[in-house]
Formats: C-alpha cells, structure tokens, sequence
C-alpha cells in the first residue's frame, strides 16, 4: 500500500503539486485564527497602504488592514464557498441526472429539457441575475452557484447510468426482484461516480473562482467580512499598489489551480486508459 501511494505521488508531480497546494490553503484557512498576526477587520487608518514589510508581510489596505490577515480569514469562506456548491450541486445533480437515465422516456426527456434551459443561459449571467435577485449574502450568492451548477452533474450522472444500467449485475439485481429505486440507489449510482468525483474535484477551482467573480461585483459577503473576490475589488482603485489586489488574487489563482491539477490526476488515475502514467 505504502510503495502504490509513493509510486502515485511520485509519478504525477502536478497532481502531487496540486494536493500540496490544496492541503496549504485549507490548513491555512482552519488555522487562521493562530496565524493571523492581526484582527483581520481592525482598522488603522494610520497605517493605511503599506507596502509588504515586517510587521505586514502583505502589505495594508486602504483601511490599513493587514492583507496577510484577511487573505487567511478569506480563504474561510471562499473554499467554504466552493466546496459546500460542489457538494450539494453534485449530489443533487447526480440523483436528478441518475433518475432520468434509470427511468428514460418521457420522464428523461422532461428532465433534461428542464436542465438544458438553465444551461442555455450563461453562467456568470445567470449567477448574477439570481444572486441580485435574492439579495447580497454569501448563503443567497451559494445558493445562485448551486442553481447554475448541478445541471452539469446531471448530465454526466444521466451519461454514465445509460451505460452502466445495462451491465449484469444490474440486470441479476432485477431478475431477483430488486425493487427499482433499490437497484437506482444500491447498484447503478455507486458504480457510476467515478466520473462525478472527478468533475467535483475540477469543479471546485471553477466554483472559487465563481465566488471570487460574484464577491468582486459586490453580491457576496457584506463588508468588512474578508473574502478573496472582494478584497480583489477594493484593490482595483490602487493599481499602484500592487499588494492591495495582488495578494488575494495570488490567493485564486493558486487554490484554482491546485484543484484543477488534482482533478487532472483523479481522472488519470480512475481511468484505466491512462492509469499508466502511475
């Protein structure tokens, strides 16, 4: 076990790359409370637009707010953000799209026309529109995140269960008198979420940087709550000062990154195709 988990490490650096990535930022996060060296929302109106030294190692902002501090609190709630979205728009999508190709017909076509309709819209856009309509908090922006994103769990469950509903054991189960949602929930979904796991992985770097954009238009966290995207937006009055959205954007770009090279290396290594590179 030990030499399969050290061949798997060692045989993908940006897989490798990307957990290390990952497991920083949600140590940083949880930890914040110890390593933040400030309050992440007092003021010192004082010290206002420091460049990085060290007593701020990322600088101040325009309200002279350690951004070491609030890039630490932030992360908080943007990974919060991400994962809690791929979450419950994976596993909502996942039973919808798993019913749909289970029961075919009617049902399916009805069910993924529907899905297709908030697909047809652009994300972004359609984020925007529900999390404006319901109001600025990190709950309302979630729950517009959750809206646009679980049709594409269905599709991929639905894809994945057309396929594997017609395999033996599914047609054994059946034959003896299986009921269906058993047979749906004990046979077919289990065995059809290699893929949905991948995609969550991947998902979670595009739903960060998801937040990021919603925050940065305001329709997150109110102030002075830190979160990544809106420390990013009071930067952009300071293009002088690098630091003020420099930072925080640092803080995306990685955590999206790492996320997308570990959903990478999850795929290679479910995938018997190109399970070799392990």
């Amino acid at each position: 076990m030990k030499k399969k988990l050290k061949r798997i490490f060692t045989s993908n650096f940006l897989f490798t790359f990307g957990i290390i990535i990952c497991v920083f930022w949600i140590l940083a996060s949880l930890l914040a409370p110890v390593l933040a060296p400030y309050d992440p929302i007092a003021q010192e109106l004082s010290a206002k637009l420091q460049a990085p030294s060290a007593a701020h190692w990322f600088g101040t902002d325009n309200f002279g707010r350690d951004i070491l501090s609030r890039v630490l609190y932030g992360g908080r709630y943007s990974l919060l953000a991400g994962m809690l979205t791929v979450l419950l728009a994976g596993i909502f999508g996942s039973i919808y799209g798993a019913i749909a190709g289970y029961v075919g017909g009617v049902l399916d076509n009805v069910m993924m026309r529907f899905s297709e309709m908030i697909q047809a819209f652009p994300t972004i856009i359609l984020a925007i529109v529900i999390s404006a309509a319901l109001g600025s908090s990190m709950f309302n922006t979630v729950l517009a995140m959750i809206i646009v994103g679980w049709p594409n769990y269905a599709r991929l469950m639905r894809s994945v269960v057309l396929s594997v509903k017609e395999n033996e054991y599914v047609e054994a189960a059946r034959a003896l008198g299986t009921g269906k949602a058993r047979v749906l929930f004990s046979e077919i979904i289990p065995n059809s979420m290699t893929s949905v796991i991948v995609m969550a992985t991947t998902d979670i770097g595009n739903q960060i940087l998801l937040f990021a954009t919603l925050s940065f238009l305001g329709l997150g966290n109110p102030p002075p709550t830190p979160e990544w995207g809106m420390m990013v937006s009071d930067g952009v009055s300071y293009f002088n000062k690098f630091w003020v959205a420099g930072f925080p954007g640092l803080a995306i770009f990685t955590m999206a990154v790492g996320a997308n090279f570990v959903g990478d290396g999850l795929r290679d290594l479910m995938d018997p195709k190109l399970r070799k590179n392990f």
